[in-house]
């Protein structure tokens, strides 16, 4: 079944009802995932278009939908580069070196270049990888690491670039006080209200960091086309890659939200969404409220 969902260019407000009655209908449906019309956008997965394709990190469902997007467009003779928010920049010589020892082993190439303490649900991630092994896909680590994170929320970006290394990024001038503000307003929903307030500009420069590290990967290895896999927070076209990539490529980009439903989502925030039901799991902002 494809249970895939499109919102069309058109009104706001029609976007928003298609997107509401989309879910509407669904939920009614029991279905796992949105089915309508066969969406348009993958068929711009081709030539030198650079899709950025978000995702809800633990639902497999979108996973799954999102691998079998990229399989066909593949098959149908799509070879972009494929950048990856899970694997962190310093570790680009670990990815390129599994693949040479070992050209076809996903999980050898996870091993290697993921780190003992990632975080991330690697089993989501092995089909698409298992693509881009397959179909020789050029792969890129697209992510800062958790150290230099850190580092950055500490003691500011001098702390991770250098003068030149943070005007090639962009990261050189003030930033637009709306940008600044909803991306604020974005770690803290995100972080159940938990942290204090003085906090959130820190965390905030952090998560600019991400997002220009990635569009400059991208703006980098682009050309022939790529594609981002990232958290859905990276894809926003109001304040995630799409902000930086417009400064760093003239390619043609497409921004694609792998949401669930009933999350407070807007339309706009995205030029196509994928829709399904949100896996049972606990409560995140429980273990905020236990701290």
């Amino acid at each position: 079944m494809d249970c895939l969902k499109r919102t069309e260019p058109g009104a706001l407000l029609s976007r928003r009802r298609l997107l509401i009655g989309a879910a509407t209908a669904a939920i009614g449906a029991g279905c796992s995932a949105l089915r309508v019309d066969r969406p348009r956008w993958p068929a711009r997965l081709r030539g030198d278009t650079i899709a950025l394709l978000g995702e809800v990190h633990d639902n497999a469902v979108l996973h799954q939908l999102r691998a079998e997007t990229l399989r066909r467009a593949c098959e149908d003779g799509w070879r972009p580069a494929v950048v990856m928010e899970q694997f962190d920049t310093d570790r680009q010589a670990d990815l390129d070196r599994s693949r040479r020892e070992r050209p076809r082993d996903v999980q050898y190439l996870v091993e290697q270049a993921s780190g003992p303490r990632s975080g991330w649900t690697w089993p989501d991630y092995e089909p698409v990888i298992a693509l881009v092994l397959e179909f020789e896909l050029a792969l890129y680590a697209g992510n800062l690491s958790r150290g230099q994170a850190a580092r950055i929320v500490r003691d500011g970006y001098d702390a991770v670039f250098s003068v030149p290394q943070r005007r090639d990024l962009g990261l050189d001038a003030p930033l637009d006080a709306t940008w600044q503000r909803t991306q604020e307003r974005e770690i803290d929903a995100g972080h159940c209200g938990a942290l204090p307030a003085h906090l959130l500009p820190s965390m905030a420069r952090a998560q600019f960091a991400r997002d220009a590290v990635m569009a400059q990967v991208l703006g980098r290895h682009g050309e022939a086309g790529a594609v981002l896999l990232a958290g859905n927070g990276h894809v926003r076209r109001d304040i995630g890659v799409p902000r930086w990539l417009a400064a760093t490529t003239t390619a043609r980009w497409l921004s694609v939200g792998y949401l669930e439903i009933g999350q407070p989502a807007e339309a706009e925030r995205y030029d196509a969404v994928v829709v399904a039901a949100a896996p049972q799991r606990q409560d995140p902002c429980t273990a905020f409220e236990r701290r």
